[in-house]
């Protein structure tokens, strides 16, 4: 059952990313990897959100949190694409657009990941 909940979760996150990117590519432009930098920041902001709302030790929640973080989030979000896209940058020259975009990276996906935390932790209270 979790092994199933992670290749389906997998398979429906990756399936977003390709679309998420191709449409965000399409967008703004090939010239930098917005698209990679725009499912990693969502996806971060999406798991801290669901860090709250599926915490690990209910009885029910280990499958859903298997499917919803692991497998559709893992899916979503890339760090091999990150990497791979920075590294075009560097061979390509663009230096500065590789720092940049490892910087971005870095402080986006860490404010969406504390931010949707907060953001979960408020609605928690509430709810």
């Amino acid at each position: 059952m979790k092994l199933a909940a992670v290749a389906a979760g997998g398979a429906i996150g990756a399936s977003l990313r390709y679309v998420a990117a191709a449409l965000t590519h399409a967008v703004m432009g090939d010239d930098f990897p917005y698209g990679t930098l725009m499912v990693n920041v969502l996806g971060s902001l999406v798991i801290g959100y669901l860090l709250v709302l599926l915490p690990e030790a209910e009885d029910q929640v280990p499958v859903m949190r298997l499917l919803l973080v692991t497998g559709i989030l893992g899916g979503f979000t890339t760090y091999s694409a990150f990497s791979i896209e920075t590294l075009q940058l560097v061979q390509d020259g663009h230096l500065t657009r590789a720092g940049v975009n490892i910087a971005l990276t870095l402080v986006f996906c860490f404010i969406a990941v504390w931010t949707g935390y907060l953001l979960g932790k408020g609605l928690h209270v509430r709810g």
